[in-house]
């Protein structure tokens, strides 16, 4: 077995081939998800690090995300036409370049200043859906105006009905095509990697400022007009709480302990396009999600940063996919690196996918264009993919096309 993290069970133990990412500054020799994640890791302060890659408590629902995908393999057919392999898919009902939108993610203006108008961008250009956080750094109009972009809108429920009914209102005056309700954050799992870098709410320790000093190029990018704000609540904020820790804290507090689905009803009221909830994973969510009239559900388990030890989305998709109609969308989140993640969970049920650690790590590995790259190289590995099963659309996709690693079963010539 491998006893050097550079090795793989391709080297000779302690001989090598060792296998190195490329974390240097020249996109185009990016290979994978794993070079961005190199180089972000490489340019990026510990604790953003820690805010991008950490999970609750002993992280295993972490890992869960990721070891899933391990868990089915591919049953390649030969002897097919695969000249004309395409990755497009609808996602809700609208031609996508990939079946993925780049998921909601809060406090991007840690990575680099005006983050998310860096993710929009790449999303609109290469022609997938960007869902813009309640946590963003940038207000919701900026966002909108960026020509061609498919803007959705994601939801935090905090601080009374007057803060929802202004977002929903100001989504729907903005063209945003969707609202995608985040429902698995009121109460904060225990980030306890990411808390030991802070001293109290407000203040990094030493440690931390000091790590962060060694990173010039990070605080020119980033800190270069001061620490990032909540663009589009600020005004709900009390005064002495519109810093930025001081003003996440605060949001966390006004998440409302009982969000039920009279919740839920009271926004599908309010609001009038494709109704999306997100962070559900229990089958009986998901059936009180469809009688509750919503358009879609995204399973999910937040990045792995709420409920430690759940099953991953990817566990539950099949039995999901039998309960969620096909007028309706069934997306996942969680644990993307691979265009062959993408293709089995659309094998085992999925419309489309949300991408968030990975498209990030080509933020602040490269900004906009590492974004692009990022989307680039799902899309060139998922081509690749389709042409090794044997599958020219991702139509064709479905669940003869992969089967569990553990229990395979039996095979049949007409199977």
């Amino acid at each position: 077995m491998p006893q050097d993290d550079r090795e793989t069970i391709a080297s000779l133990p302690g001989r090598g081939p060792f296998r190195e990412y490329y974390d240097g500054p020249m996109l185009s020799r990016a290979q994978s998800i794993a070079d961005l994640r190199a180089r972000a890791h490489k340019l990026m302060p510990r604790f953003v690090l820690e805010y991008l890659e950490g999970g609750a408590g002993e992280e295993a629902a972490l890992t869960r995300e990721r070891t899933a995908f391990a868990d089915w393999r591919f049953l390649p057919r030969m002897l097919r036409d695969v000249s004309h392999r395409s990755a497009r898919h609808a996602v809700l009902d609208r031609d996508a370049r990939l079946p993925l939108a780049i998921a909601p993610t809060g406090l991007n203006g840690l990575f680099m200043r005006h983050a998310d108008l860096a993710l929009a961008r790449a999303a609109a250009r290469f022609g997938v859906p960007f869902i813009q956080s309640t946590m963003s750094n940038e207000t919701m109009e900026d966002v909108a105006r960026i020509p061609g972009l498919r803007h959705w809108w994601q939801l935090y429920v905090f601080g009374g009905e007057r803060i929802w009914h202004e977002l929903v209102d100001r989504a729907l005056a903005c063209g945003c095509e969707a609202l995608v309700l985040t429902v698995n954050s009121q109460v904060y799992g225990m980030r306890e990697w990411d808390e030991r870098q802070r001293i109290g709410r407000s203040l990094p320790s030493p440690s931390t400022t000091l790590d962060a000093a060694r990173h010039p190029r990070w605080l020119a990018s980033t800190l270069n007009h001061g620490m990032p704000e909540f663009a589009n609540v600020r005004h709900f904020l009390p005064e002495d709480k519109r810093g930025f820790f001081e003003g996440a804290f605060w949001i966390r507090d006004q998440m409302p302990k009982d969000l039920g689905w009279r919740h839920v009803e009271a926004i599908r009221k309010r609001w009038h396009g494709p109704l999306l909830i997100k962070g559900l994973i229990h089958p009986g969510d998901v059936r009180e999600a469809m009688e509750h009239g919503v358009d879609g559900v995204i399973l999910g388990t937040h990045g792995g940063r709420q409920a430690d030890w759940s099953v991953s989305a990817l566990d539950v998709l099949p039995e999901v996919r039998e309960l969620v109609p096909r007028d309706k969308a069934l997306m996942i989140s969680g644990g993307i690196r691979r265009g062959s993640d993408i293709l089995k969970a659309l094998a085992l049920g999925a419309d489309a996918v949300l991408t968030g650690r990975a498209t990030l790590y080509g933020l602040c590995a490269h900004g906009e264009g590492g974004v692009r790259k990022a989307l680039e190289i799902l899309e060139t590995e998922m081509l690749n993919d389709l042409g090794q099963i044997g599958v020219e659309t991702l139509d064709q996709l479905g669940s003869n096309i992969v089967v569990p690693a553990k229990d395979p079963p039996a095979l049949h010539p007409a199977g």
